[in-house]
């Protein structure tokens, strides 16, 4: 592995593949430019092109971003206007500040981002955001990989990453330098699609193709490793933790394309004080006209544009109910979770009903440490700080889905100390992903002590092992089935869809790329048929072949 076990795990797990705060209260919601009235004429004798961008989270945000830059660059008079339902910018990406303290933001949804992110990396440098590099702990953290009865491998900050690589190879053979060669292969015949010939795209479907990538997509994760000459402990070991820990799922569920994803983790980021800001700063320099707070109830066609009925609450938390029209629309968000009323017939294909895992995500601060007792530890044992978790050998899974197994959880981390305002002491500051709520009876056996009966009632200076809690519940990425097909962008003429990019690589990043790859499009679709960027018909695509010596 590239730089031991060590990086590998802390980098996938310390602030991690999900976090939240309200950092945003001071970006309200923005009427500045009112809506067309419904007695308005839906035609636009302006001369400009409207955009409806329905969602601001990764996708909806680069969307607008992107929307502005190719519209200038073309010449395109172009307005531009955001609808988010949530009172803030960044989706699955936000934070929540620990007691209540705005100096102490802790990342609740996507927390880092990595080296081969280029539209995250570049976007960070442009808005000037400060980073703080690669994963670091403010004490030696020992990562464990527990499979609900013993640990199976644990490393320290302090090994060095020859010595990691060295017990690795021991343990495992050559199948993490094996890894590591497929891993390269498999991104860097991704990376190819952000740029001519492969962008834009209108199919992600022959898109996959064309790169080869369904070979990936087609199998699970361990069909795929499988076939590639690698199995054994380190498939499960390892590799199953990394995507638990970023997608809840087993290798025998998961596909291999999002296998090899949880394996790419050179350079791991995230943006100080949250990474929201990335796409806060995306829809500020869109300069869309933004209306947080404010539900899509609806959207019909009429004389070639669509109309969309919202309903919006302001500070007083009063409603406003409006109708727009407009030439595009972009929905930034899963068509299921949208529940937005679309006129029967309007939509060539709705998307498929993907499910999606219901991740809980739980921070809170403490004064103890994790018990030995509840990791059949000895007396003198280390206690790893970060805990990843995978299936024992003997467990079969009646329900793939529900794949947690014995250990209960998909990973703990100890994030970083933090000062308890009331009290003044040193706490640490932990993370929990877990399928189902966390209990008291749960942080009891944890940390080996008494529980508050109501953890929703704590207080800093309540004198409880828990001093400060925050649950939260996503629809976080779907279940990753292997298929060979993908949502269509392009839903009706002039309706696109970022979200089918999800079941193909569910991250921020590529939610990004969906958003920027439909802004070439749309403005595409404003151009003169012989200046548009449209993508040629890729025939007879010779295989992206295994230079780095990988078999596909």
């Amino acid at each position: 592995m590239h730089a031991g076990l060590s990086l590998v795990l802390v980098s996938v797990l310390c602030g991690q593949t999900l976090g939240f705060a309200w950092p945003f209260t001071a970006f309200a919601a923005t009427f500045a430019n009112q809506d067309t009235p419904e007695s308005e004429s839906d035609s636009d004798e302006s001369g400009h092109r409207s955009v409806a961008i329905i969602g601001a989270g990764a996708g909806g945000s680069a969307t607008a971003y992107y929307l502005q830059q190719f519209a200038a660059e073309s010449g395109i008079d172009i307005d531009i206007t955001v609808f988010e339902k949530e009172s803030y910018i960044g989706g699955r990406t936000t934070t929540v500040n620990a007691y209540g303290n705005h100096l102490e933001p802790v990342e609740l949804g996507g927390s880092i981002f990595v080296e081969a992110n280029e539209i995250l990396k570049n976007a960070t440098a442009k808005f000037g955001l400060s980073t703080e590099g690669a994963i670091t702990q403010e004490f030696e953290d020992i990562v464990g990989i527990w499979n609900g009865e013993k640990f199976v491998y644990t490393t320290k900050d302090s090994d060095s990453q020859w010595w990691d690589i060295a017990k690795l190879v021991w343990k495992y053979g050559f199948a993490p330098i094996k890894t590591q060669r497929l891993m390269q292969t498999v991104v860097g015949r991704f990376k190819q699609i952000y740029t001519a010939p492969f962008f834009p795209f209108r199919s992600l479907s022959e898109r996959a193709q064309d790169l080869d990538l369904l070979s990936a997509t087609s199998l699970t994760g361990e069909q795929f490793l499988e076939k590639n000459g690698i199995s054994g402990g380190f498939t499960t070991d390892i590799i199953q933790a990394s995507t638990r820990v970023n997608y809840g799922q087993n290798l025998g569920l998961i596909h291999g394309l999002e296998t090899m994803v949880c394996m790419a983790i050179e350079g791991a980021m995230s943006v100080d004080g949250g990474n929201w800001q990335i796409f806060d700063s995306m829809v500020k320099h869109s300069n869309a006209t933004l209306h947080l707070n404010s539900t899509v109830n609806s959207i019909t066609k009429s004389k070639g544009r669509y109309r969309l009925n919202t309903t919006s609450i302001d500070a007083s938390s009063e409603e406003t109910q409006r109708s727009t029209a407009f030439d595009t629309i972009v929905l930034a968000a899963p068509y299921k979770y949208a529940k937005i009323n679309v006129e029967e017939g309007l939509l060539k294909k709705i998307p498929d009903t993907v499910p999606y895992v219901s991740l809980h995500v739980t921070l809170f601060t403490s004064t103890h440490r994790f018990s030995r007792d509840f990791f059949n530890l000895g007396p003198n044992a280390e206690i790893p700080s970060t805990i990843l978790t995978t299936l024992s050998p003997d467990e079969v899974l009646a329900n793939p889905e529900k794949g947690v197994g014995k250990a209960g959880f998909f990973s703990i981390s100890t994030l970083r100390t933090v000062i308890n305002p009331e009290t003044l002491k040193m706490e640490s500051l932990y993370k929990i992903f877990s399928p189902e709520p966390v209990t008291p009876e749960f942080l009891a056996k944890l940390f080996g002590t008494e529980m508050p009966v109501d953890l929703s009632k704590v207080t800093a200076d309540s004198g409880d092992a828990i001093t400060w809690y925050y649950p939260h519940v996503w629809n976080s990425y779907p279940y990753e089935y292997p298929r060979v097909t993908f949502e269509e962008t392009e839903l009706a003429p002039g309706f696109y869809y970022t979200s089918g990019m999800d079941s193909f690589i569910s991250t921020m990043e590529t939610n990004a790329l969906m958003g920027m790859n439909i802004a070439r499009l749309v403005v595409d679709d404003y151009l003169p048929a012989e200046q548009a960027q449209d993508e040629p018909k890729l025939l007879e695509q010779k295989p992206l072949g295994s230079e780095n010596g990988a078999e596909l």
